[in-house]
């Protein structure tokens, strides 16, 4: 986690078939009344495109909205597409309704955070911050 120059910026995305992105689309706009830059891809992105994304827009962070039919799937497969390319130093964090002993295997493969979705948005933005700044 480095020091980054400029706003913070912030890949949100949805990834997977669920069609569901309210949850998303809060948070994104919560990030952007805060100052920072987000970068929203919308529904149904593979983790292909949402770390090709983060590469390309030089993100500090993604933000996953995390579908209930394969959490563990989609996050682990951005965590080591970030790996395999070299930007391991993205902080990956997500949201949904997600069992806690989900929580903790994704924890350990590199997720930084889940949120659950009692979460206030003034939670995700602080510690968006504090993860990304230090």
């Amino acid at each position: 986690m480095g020091v980054a120059a400029g706003p913070i910026r912030v890949v949100v995305a949805k990834p997977g078939l669920d069609g569901r992105d309210r949850g998303a689309e809060v948070i994104a706009l919560a990030l952007r009344d805060a100052g920072m830059e987000v970068i929203y891809t919308g529904l149904h992105q593979t983790p292909e495109q949402i770390v090709a994304t983060a590469i390309q827009e030089d993100a500090d962070a993604i933000g996953l909205s995390v579908p209930s039919d394969a959490p563990d799937t989609l996050l682990a497969a951005v965590i080591d597409l970030l790996r395999e390319r070299d930007a391991a130093d993205i902080t990956v964090f997500g949201g949904g309704s997600i069992p806690e002993a989900d929580i903790a295997v994704l924890k350990e493969k590199g997720v930084a955070e889940i949120f659950s979705p009692g979460a206030t948005t003034a939670s995700v933005v602080e510690w968006v911050r504090v993860a990304v700044r230090g």
